[in-house]
C-alpha cells in the first residue's frame, strides 16, 4: 500500500476539483490526471489490484472519514441531465475487500445533480451541465438538499414545481406537457372557479379531523378561510363555535379576523395560478394564531389523464381547475412554502401549528395510548382489602377513583393543575403523596408499575418519532412534559439518548424480526409470516414492544391517522408497512376496499382502492386478528 490513511486524507484536503461534501469528494473519471500524484498513483494500483475494468465506473467517490474509496457508474452521465446510478464498487483498502451494489433494475436509482462540479471547466458539456443547474436553481430545486438524492423524490419535487422532465432530462412547464389522451384538447375558455363551492349537509373531512383531535370544543376560535356557501360556518355556528367565514365569492365581505385555528379546506387545489396559490397559502398561515388545517384532492395519474391539461393542473368538465396532488407532493409544497412542520392527520390533510407548545401537546397525545384503566382498577378493588384510609376512601369513592385514573394515564403523580379536583383531594387527605400512599395500598401496586412501564413506553415511542421528523423538543415545552421528562427520564439527554438508540436500530432487519416475535408470542393473535412479515388488529398497537411500535409510527407520520384502517403489517425486511381497510369489520369475511402501503427507506406511499375495477379480497381466517 502506497499511501497510509492519514497520508490519503491529507491529499484529499488539498483537491479543490469535484464535488466538495463533508463527507466525501466525487470526481469524474476526466479530472484524475489534476490529482496529486502520488494519491493518482494509489488510486490506480487499487484499480488494478481488484481487476475493476474502466468502462464499470466514471465517477469515483473518495471518503474523507473512512480509507474507503467508490467507483460509480452513471452510462447516461453526457446525454441526461439527472443520470441514474447503475452500479458501484466499495473498496474497502483497509480490509482490502469490496462490495458490489446494482441499482440497473431499480425503479428508484440514486441521480446525480450539478454535474458541473464533478468536471473541469474544460470539459465538453461544462456549459450545458451549468445550464442545467441554473435551471433547477431558478425554480428552488436545491433549496432543500435532504430529499433530492432519489429519483422518485427528484420527479416529485419537479412536479411540484408545476415542471417535468424530457427524455434528456431537461425542465419543461407541466402546462405544456402532451399526454396520449389529451394532447389534442387545447383549453382556450375561461376557469369558472365559482362552480367549485359545494352544497354540503355534513362537515368536511378536515373539521371531522379536528374534532376527533378535541379542537372544536368550544375552546378555541377559527376563521374558515375560502369558506364557499359555508355549509361548515353555518354548522359549527349551531354548535356554539366562535367562527367567521371568508370567501370571495361567496363572502367577500366578511372580516378576516386572526383566530387560533384557520381551515383552508379545498382551495389551494382550484387556484390555477400559482404565485396567487403561493400567496393564499401564506396569507392563510397569517391569520392563525395556534394552527392552520389545510387540505387538497389527492389523486393519481389515471385520473388527472382524464382530464385537459391546464398551467400544473387540469380543467375538469365543468370548466373549473384541479391541481391533483400526491401526499408527498402536498406536503413538500406547503413545508417549502411556509418554513415550517406539516403533520398528516388525514390523505390530503395537514396540520401546521405555529404554536408550537400546542404542537407538542397535539404529538405527545398521539402517541399517548388510552388504556382502560378503569376496569383494571374495579377488578382490582374487590379482590384487594384495603387497610389504610379505607374509610375516608370508600365515602369519596368516585373522586378517588377519578385520581387513580388520572395518575395511571400519567404514569406518575398529578401535580395541582393535571387533577381537576384537586382542592378537594388535598382537601380530604392533605397532598397528592398522601393521596398516592393511600391508593397504592387500596388499590394495589401491580397497575400503577405497569403504568408507569408503558407510559415511559409511550415517551420514548414520542421523541424517537420526532427525532425521525426532525423535531427535537428542547427549552419551548408543555411544561407536564418537563415532568414527564424529570420523573421517567431525569434530563432530556437522557431520554433523546434512549429515543435515538431504538429508532437507529430500525436498521437492522433482525431487531424488527424479533420485535415482531415478540409482539406475537405476548398477543397470541394476527398473522407472523418468519422473517417476512406480522399483521395485527390496529387496537394491539399499544401494546407492541416499543421498537415495532416506533418502526410503525415512521410510516404512520408520513399518512396521519389511522382510525379508519382495519390491520396493519409490518414488512420485516423491506422496510414497509401496510394498512388495510375493510367494509364492514364485524361480518366473517369481511372484504378489502383499501390498502396503503409505506416505504420508509423512499419515504413515499401507494394507494390501493379496490371498490371500482377491482374485485376486493375477502378476508380469511378473521378469528386470528381478534381486536381489543
Amino acid at each position: 500500500m502506497s499511501l497510509d490513511f492519514l497520508q490519503y486524507k491529507e491529499y484529499l484536503k488539498k483537491l479543490e476539483i469535484g464535488k466538495q461534501l463533508p463527507t466525501a469528494i466525487y470526481i469524474h473519471e476526466s479530472t484524475l490526471d489534476t490529482l496529486p500524484k502520488e494519491l493518482a498513483k494509489h488510486f490506480a494500483q487499487i484499480v488494478i489490484s481488484f481487476e475493476l475494468d474502466d468502462e464499470d465506473w466514471n465517477i469515483i467517490k473518495f471518503f474523507k472519514r473512512d480509507y474507503k474509496i467508490s467507483l460509480l457508474h452513471y452510462p447516461d452521465f453526457d446525454d441526461y441531465a439527472y443520470p441514474s446510478l447503475h452500479q458501484s464498487y466499495t473498496i474497502d483498502i483497509d480490509k482490502n475487500k469490496y462490495t458490489k451494489a446494482n441499482y440497473s433494475k431499480s425503479n428508484n436509482p440514486p441521480i446525480l445533480h450539478r454535474k458541473e462540479t464533478f468536471v473541469k471547466p474544460t470539459y465538453s458539456n461544462f456549459k450545458i451541465f451549468m445550464d442545467i443547474t441554473n435551471e433547477g436553481k431558478a425554480i428552488e430545486l436545491y433549496k432543500n438538499t435532504k430529499r433530492i438524492g432519489f429519483k422518485k423524490n427528484w420527479e416529485r419535487l419537479i412536479k411540484s414545481k408545476g415542471f417535468y422532465l424530457d427524455s434528456a432530462g431537461r425542465l419543461h412547464a407541466l402546462a405544456d406537457k402532451p399526454t396520449p389522451s389529451t394532447s389534442n384538447k387545447i383549453f382556450s375558455g375561461e376557469v369558472e372557479r365559482h362552480k367549485t363551492a359545494i352544497d354540503r349537509d355534513h362537515l368536511s373531512q378536515p373539521l371531522k379531523a379536528l374534532a376527533k383531535h378535541g379542537y372544536l370544543n368550544g375552546e378555541y376560535s377559527m376563521l374558515d378561510y375560502g369558506c364557499g356557501k359555508g355549509d361548515d360556518v353555518r354548522e359549527l355556528e349551531a354548535h356554539g363555535i366562535n367562527v367567521t367565514g371568508w370567501d370571495p365569492t361567496h363572502r367577500p365581505d366578511s372580516q378576516l379576523l386572526n383566530s387560533d385555528i384557520v381551515n383552508l379546506g379545498f382551495v389551494l387545489n382550484v387556484i390555477e395560478d400559482r404565485q396567487e396559490r403561493d400567496e393564499t397559502l401564506l396569507k392563510a398561515y397569517s391569520h392563525t394564531n395556534k394552527l392552520l388545517i389545510v387540505s387538497v384532492m389527492i389523486a393519481g395519474e389515471n385520473k388527472i389523464e382524464q382530464f385537459t391539461p391546464y398551467k400544473d393542473g387540469v380543467i375538469t368538465s365543468r370548466n373549473t381547475f384541479q391541481k391533483y396532488y400526491s401526499q408527498g407532493e402536498f406536503r413538500y409544497y406547503i413545508e417549502s412554502t411556509l418554513e415550517t412542520n406539516a403533520i398528516p392527520v388525514r390523505q390530503g390533510i395537514f396540520i401546521l401549528f405555529k404554536d408550537k407548545i400546542e404542537e407538542q401537546h397535539f404529538l405527545i397525545n398521539r402517541q399517548h395510548i388510552k388504556r382502560d384503566w378503569a376496569q383494571l382498577t374495579q377488578r382490582e378493588i374487590k379482590a384487594k382489602i384495603p387497610t389504610l384510609k379505607k374509610s375516608t376512601i370508600e365515602k369519596h369513592i368516585e373522586l378517588f377513583t377519578d385520581y387513580w385514573n388520572t395518575t395511571l394515564e400519567l404514569g406518575r403523580i398529578p401535580a395541582n393543575d393535571e387533577f381537576e379536583f384537586s382542592d378537594e383531594i388535598r382537601r380530604i387527605v392533605g397532598s397528592h403523596n398522601k393521596t398516592h400512599n393511600a391508593l397504592l395500598e387500596f388499590f394495589g401496586t401491580e397497575t400503577f408499575e405497569s403504568a408507569i412501564s408503558k407510559r415511559k413506553d409511550d415517551l420514548i415511542v414520542y421523541f424517537a418519532l420526532s427525532l425521525f421528523d426532525k423535531r427535537t423538543p428542547t427549552i419551548k415545552m408543555p411544561e407536564s412534559l418537563r415532568r414527564d421528562i424529570k420523573v421517567f427520564f431525569s434530563s432530556i439527554t437522557k431520554a433523546l439518548e434512549q429515543s435515538r438508540e431504538l429508532l437507529f436500530s430500525l436498521g437492522n432487519p433482525e431487531i424488527i424480526n424479533n420485535a415482531c416475535i415478540e409482539a406475537y408470542s405476548k398477543l397470541k393473535c394476527g398473522s407472523l409470516v418468519d422473517s417476512h412479515s406480522y399483521t395485527f388488529h390496529k387496537s394491539f398497537l399499544g401494546e407492541l414492544p416499543p421498537t415495532l411500535r416506533i418502526y410503525i409510527g415512521c410510516a404512520t407520520q408520513l399518512v396521519g391517522d389511522i382510525d379508519e384502517f382495519h390491520l396493519i403489517k409490518a414488512h420485516i425486511r423491506s422496510g414497509k408497512v401496510s394498512l388495510m381497510r375493510y367494509d364492514d369489520w364485524e361480518k366473517d369475511q369481511p372484504l378489502l376496499i383499501e390498502r396503503i402501503k409505506i416505504k420508509l427507506r423512499e419515504l413515499d406511499i401507494d394507494f390501493f382502492d379496490y371498490v371500482d375495477i377491482f374485485t376486493p379480497t375477502p378476508l380469511d381466517r378473521k378469528s386470528a386478528y381478534r381486536s381489543i
